[in-house]
């Protein structure tokens, strides 16, 4: 008996092992949209209508906090105003005239989703909400997220408010590059006076390496979250849209994408990628080097090669390092990257001399 329990124990433990190896796309995932991408390379590992335009709710205080942790100390003291008092849904309950620190209103905005310490925040930094909500637009068009607009900084429901799981994941990846929001976002809890918040991602406690990002949901939006783990080097962001198992899609995804897939030196800065002819030249050929590194992840049966973009020859003469156009990099037919080349050597033209004209009708002989 005991024998047959542990081969049944021993099946189960493989099953799982199975399932979590298995790529992405061959399980189901809850969510309406998703995507996870690589936050250093944009590496997308899955997605599922990740373009679509959704209502955000609080995963909108990604933005609220990244332009706050830009714009403003976080050690400044704020005085509460009356304006950020009393607002609707979430809230740590902020008191008209009470004062609290930046980084204390970014603790109650992101741990807690707090909508009065986003209003609290955005007129402190913005003068007004409208004119903060002007910065989360200019930022949003600086990141290129052309799928993105804010109508207020919490995420309250407006037709006019709205973002893509595409956009979140960039936002989000870009976000975790600030040392300031990514120790508010990875703190699990903190104590601010009389008030002891606890962060609502879940994951922080359920997924070695989890440290990030924020959770929403409004009726309109449903759940929605946008997530962060590390592991050796690499960050891996996901975000789901309307999604009622969230937390179980979001851990299966990220071990997915943080086991299968391992980041790789593809192109070492000096290596020769190849070579090319040379024309009216001191030298026949010159050689082609990679002027950067180019590092990409990679599962363990992707076998990435390299194409030059140059036409194959170039006229004398050529400066060693001077650029020598793009190799490409690719994995089957799709493009993942290009690498910057240059001369490996210098190549003088060819040197003629100017003949006679009686070197020319009689060969210069004696």
């Amino acid at each position: 008996m005991k024998n047959v329990k542990r081969m049944i124990l021993r099946t189960a433990a493989a099953f799982l092992v199975a399932v979590l190896l298995l790529p992405c796309h061959a399980r189901g995932v809850s969510a309406q949209k998703a995507i996870v991408t690589d936050a250093q390379t944009g590496r997308v590992y899955f997605e599922k209508d990740a373009d679509s335009r959704s209502l955000i709710a609080s995963t909108t205080k990604i933005m609220t906090a990244l332009v706050v942790c830009q714009q403003c100390n976080v050690l400044d003291r704020v005085k509460i105003p009356k304006e950020a008092v009393g607002i609707e849904g979430s809230s740590i309950y902020l008191r008209e005239g009470e004062i609290l620190t930046v980084q204390e209103l970014l603790y109650g905005l992101m741990l807690h989703s707090g909508n009065d310490a986003a209003v609290a925040l955005a007129i402190y930094c913005g003068g007004t909400v409208e004119g903060f909500v002007e910065l989360m637009n200019d930022k949003a068009r600086q990141l290129g997220l052309t799928g993105t607009h804010f109508d207020n900084p919490h995420g309250l429901d407006s037709p006019e408010h709205y973002s893509t799981a595409r956009d979140l994941a960039v936002l989000a990846a870009h976000a975790m590059q600030n040392p300031i929001f990514a120790q508010t976002v990875a703190t699990k809890n903190i104590r601010i006076g009389q008030r002891s918040l606890q962060n609502h991602n879940k994951l922080l406690w359920r997924l070695e390496g989890a440290d990030g990002v924020k959770t929403g949901f409004t009726k309109a939006a449903g759940r929605i979250l946008v997530s962060s783990a590390a592991r050796n080097g690499r960050r891996v962001i996901c975000v789901t849209i309307n999604d009622g198992n969230d937390w179980v899609d979001h851990a299966t995804l990220l071990e997915n994408a943080l086991s299968r897939y391992t980041l790789q030196e593809i192109v070492f800065e000096g290596s020769c990628l190849g070579t090319a002819e040379i024309i009216g030249g001191q030298a026949e050929r010159v050689q082609l080097l990679a002027a950067e590194d180019f590092s990409y992840p990679l599962a363990q049966d992707e076998d990435p090669y390299i194409l030059l973009g140059a036409p194959g020859f170039c006229y004398a003469p050529v400066a060693q390092g001077q650029s020598a156009g793009y190799a490409y990099v690719y994995i089957g037919d799709a493009c993942i990257g290009k690498v910057a080349m240059i001369y490996g050597q210098t190549v003088e033209q060819e040197k003629t001399e100017k003949k006679h004209f009686w070197e020319k009708w009689f060969g210069g002989g004696t």
